[in-house]
């Protein structure tokens, strides 16, 4: 078998002969662009070199990386493949300066680009040399930044090989980087280019502030000198040296930024995808290309649907969901999405498509909000609703409005006020809002209702076909959203009474906080206080002496103690169907996997006991009445009606805005009884060989469902989704809005002054504390007193409230699930403020400013 292969021999699809590096190079080669000549030693080779090395079942640990590197510095090189290397290189010309460069086998995939995890080894002269620079690489296949690069990536160590590339190097007069997108704003066709004198090496290692350019559509946007005070310059006899440069002016002309510009467009068009690369132009001025990758850290673009600029509204972040859903759970939003634009009069052609201003990227949920930012009834209601969710999303809304191509393109009033009308008539809004206002009980005792309707809505015989449980699922998520949204009519006129209270009294809106404190009618804080309550009812014993598998395996076979078996069981009967992620139908729940609830039940068990939730939740009600009475007090000063009127305002926000949590009770409820029906369709696929297991129906939408009924072999095609699916739940970065040419307008904005730690104030009261970061609650433990600092909450995480002494949050507003269940606690938080998981480490002293917003970290941490 040949093991040197010329780049014209070597397409895209050699990957697991030529590695990811050598197959670019040689789909570049062959689609006729400017790549300097070369060939690649396969990874043949390395296996046949790399024999006796042991590795299957290792971790990084143990001394791997470094016995690794041993063994390939060490073990001779079969003469076979020694001669093809002589002979490969000799073909170059004699003694022809080249670049020796790693080529890996899982580098430079679309999700991972393994840039600067293996060595180069620059102008290279002569066989020994070459011979020794190939060693070299294969052994940096091991170094330890590599191995904890491929852990981190869920990549084998045993599936990854090395081939190495050996190209003529380019005399480079200027070189460097160029990204076809912008690699920091996400804006599609607008290159990126830094650029230095010499060698790309000293762009590519950071050793210089390069010039840097901006192009977009062959417009230059900005020209940017860098200092440019050294350079990377071959030498004679070979290697390279740094060399002192004045750096004075910029390294490239207009035309040469444009034509590098066209070379990116090329290359781009060529992959269909934005693509990193590293380019150098020789003394005569000739332009070559060295290099091309995928930028991986974009987040990919939703299908457009309609012309022109798109305005995309995260779902996932809203609902502190960061992670992916499934197939089957974008699905079903799909559907449920329907029904609620059914309520405004715009029921979708196909129910299972879903509202066409529902997109899904990244397999996250997206709103397109275009509509809504160039209408001026938009503008006037879009900021004001996300800022009670999303807070940190309005001003990257409105800056929005400042931008010429979103301008307003809907000035009549007539379109909304006929969607609103629609929606408040079907809603029945107005007797709603009056039953509300005039009638509590009966308003109460109406989402009461509402939940006793759903239940019985949600039942299937258990003689039911897989087609009728299809049927079922489809038609009760189509109306959950029409159902469930009749409670809303109650929040909003707690919340409104509320806005009231502070107008009429003066009292500010944060200062009256304490009377949204142990809210009734809240299910989410009814379920913490039960699981609280259950910790103090049950057998400590097993739970302080095993681990939580061992508590999940003695609780499935019924043999944990009496009351914790019997307890634990009814908990789940009435709170199973929640769970961590749970606005995704394909995600296991409680129910399912308990080790959750018994694992904060071991933490429970193992904490001193002081005040119990339950004493704390009537505190809060008497701070929550104390409060009432003051801010009537202040309205008083200013008339007797207005006290009147703002104790009855309050009263009514006391009754409503517990109410808050319900709808997604029950839409979650919802779903996991779908879930369960589904999984009964998913054991009849089985049955006839579609599917491998039950819960992979979750990897198929409701309309493959349906088809696969009739059977076939998907097994394929779900093995290829669940690798998506696991490959973005190891995405870092979700934008919360994302315009359809890519552009994250977050990322325009001003970055905070170093130090700053600012969000929203979601919960008042000040706490000074150990800083817990937690990024999956799963398994987490949160000692009494302890700051919860996590990416977003979702009610998965609200047992670990009860122990929290304060909240910080990078996402949410003031109306987000965790700054409610916060200010119910009675704790401290902090909500939307950015980057809060990376710039505060547990074990930091921080002080939560609850009522201003901030967030200090101790100069003693």
């Amino acid at each position: 078998m040949k093991t040197a292969l010329d780049f014209s021999e070597i397409d895209a699809g050699m990957l697991a002969e030529a590695g990811g590096k050598a197959a670019n190079l040689g789909e570049l080669t062959r689609a006729g662009l400017p790549v300097p000549p070369g060939w690649v030693l396969t990874t043949d080779a390395y296996r046949q070199v790399a024999q006796g090395l042991r590795i299957e079942g290792e971790a990084g640990g143990d001394g791997l990386a470094e016995r690794a590197r041993r063994h390939l510095m060490e073990a001779p090189v079969p003469d076979a493949v020694r001669e093809e290397i002589v002979k490969a290189y000799e073909a170059l010309g004699h003694d022809v300066p080249v670049a020796v460069r790693s080529s890996a086998t899982a580098e430079d995939l679309p999700f991972a680009s393994f840039a600067g995890q293996q060595d180069t080894f620059l102008n290279v002269v002569g066989t020994q040399e070459v011979l020794l620079a190939v060693r070299k690489c294969w052994a940096s296949l091991w170094t330890d930044r590599a191995v904890a690069y491929r852990e981190s990536n869920g990549i084998d160590h045993a599936a990854v090989r090395l081939a190495v590339v050996v190209q003529v190097m380019v005399d480079a007069r200027v070189a460097g980087v160029m990204f076809t997108a912008n690699p920091v704003t996400g804006r599609r066709r607008e290159s990126v280019i830094d650029a230095s004198p010499g060698l790309g090496e000293a762009v590519v290692s950071g050793a210089v502030n390069p010039d840097r350019f901006r192009v977009h559509d062959g417009r230059i946007l900005e020209r940017h000198a860098g200092d440019k005070r050294l350079a990377i310059r071959p030498l004679p006899g070979g290697g390279t040296e740094r060399v002192e440069t004045g750096g004075q002016g910029l390294c490239l002309t207009d035309d040469e930024v444009r034509e590098l510009a066209g070379l990116g467009a090329r290359v781009e068009a060529h992959y269909g995808a934005p693509q990193d690369t590293e380019w150098a132009i020789d003394h005569d001025g000739t332009l070559w290309l060295t290099q091309a990758r995928p930028i991986t850290t974009l987040y990919p673009l939703p299908e457009p649907t309609r012309p022109g600029l798109r305005v995309y509204f995260s779902v996932n972040v809203v609902q502190g969901v960061m992670g992916p859903l499934t197939p089957m759970g974008q699905s079903a939003f799909r559907v449920i999405s329907g029904g609620g634009a059914g309520l405004a009069g715009h029921r979708p052609a196909d129910p299972l498509g879903g509202a066409g201003f529902v997109t899904v990227s990244g397999e996250r949920l997206w709103l397109d909000l275009t509509t809504a930012v160039r209408s001026r009834p938009g503008r006037a209601i879009l900021p004001r609703m996300l800022a009670l969710g999303e807070a940190r999303a309005v001003s990257v809304v409105e800056g929005l409005f400042e931008d010429p191509r979103l301008a307003p393109a809907h000035t009549s009033l007539r379109p909304f006020l006929r969607g609103f009308a629609r929606f408040a008539g079907n809603l029945r809004l107005p007797s709603r809002v009056l039953t509300a206002l005039t009638r509590p009980d009966r308003a109460v005792a109406a989402t009461v209702r509402t939940g006793e309707v759903l239940d019985a809505r949600l039942r299937v015989p258990a003689s039911a076909t897989p087609e009728q449980r299809l049927d079922h699922a489809e038609r009760v998520l189509a109306g959950t959203f029409p159902l469930i949204i009749s409670i809303m009519p109650n929040v909003i006129t707690g919340y409104a009474l509320f806005a009231l209270a502070s107008r009429l009294s003066g009292v500010p809106v944060p200062e009256m906080s304490d009377v949204l404190r142990s809210l009734p009618h809240n299910p989410t804080t009814e379920m913490d206080l039960a699981l609280w309550e259950l910790a103090t009812r049950i057998e400590p014993e097993p739970f302080r002496a095993l681990s939580v598998p061992e508590l999940v395996a003695r609780y499935r076979a019924g043999g944990l103690p009496p009351v914790a078996q019997r307890e634990i069981t009814a908990f789940l009967d009435e709170y199973g169907h929640r769970g961590i992620a749970e606005i995704d139908l394909g995600v296991p729940r409680w129910s399912e996997e308990p080790g959750h609830i018994l694992g904060v039940l071991a933490n429970y068990l193992r904490l001193d006991q002081g005040l119990a939730p339950s004493e704390q939740f009537a505190d809060g009600v008497r701070q929550a009445r104390a409060t009432i009475a003051h801010v009537a007090a202040r309205a008083r000063l200013r008339g007797r009606w207005r006290a009147a009127v703002v104790r009855f305002g309050l009263g009514r926000t006391r009754r409503y805005a517990g109410l808050r949590e319900l709808p997604k009770f029950y839409l979650v409820k919802t779903l996991a009884a779908v879930r369960r029906s589904l999984l009964v369709v998913g054991e009849h696929l089985v049955g006839l060989g579609v599917l491998d297991a039950a819960g992979d129906v979750f990897f198929l939408d409701l309309r493959e469902t349906r088809a696969a009924l009739a059977g076939g072999d998907l097994r394929e095609l779900v093995a290829g989704r669940r690798a998506t699916y696991e490959r973005e739940r190891r995405r870092r970065h979700v934008p919360r809005v994302l315009l359809s040419d890519g552009t994250e307008p977050e990322a325009l904005q001003e970055p905070p002054a170093d130090g700053a730690l600012t969000g929203t104030a979601a919960s008042p009261g000040t706490v000074t504390g150990v800083a817990r970061v937690v990024l999956d609650p799963i398994g987490a433990h949160l000692e009494p007193g302890e700051i919860l600092v996590c990416p977003s909450t979702d009610p998965g995480w609200t047992p670990l409230f009860l122990t929290a002494g304060g909240l910080v949050m990078e996402m949410g507003g003031a109306m987000s699930h965790g700054a409610v269940v916060a200010r119910e606690y009675g704790i401290p938080a902090v909500v939307g403020v950015p980057g809060a998981t990376q710039r505060i480490t547990s074990g930091q002293e921080i002080t939560v400013n609850g009522a201003a917003g901030t967030v200090t970290i101790s100069e003693k941490s």
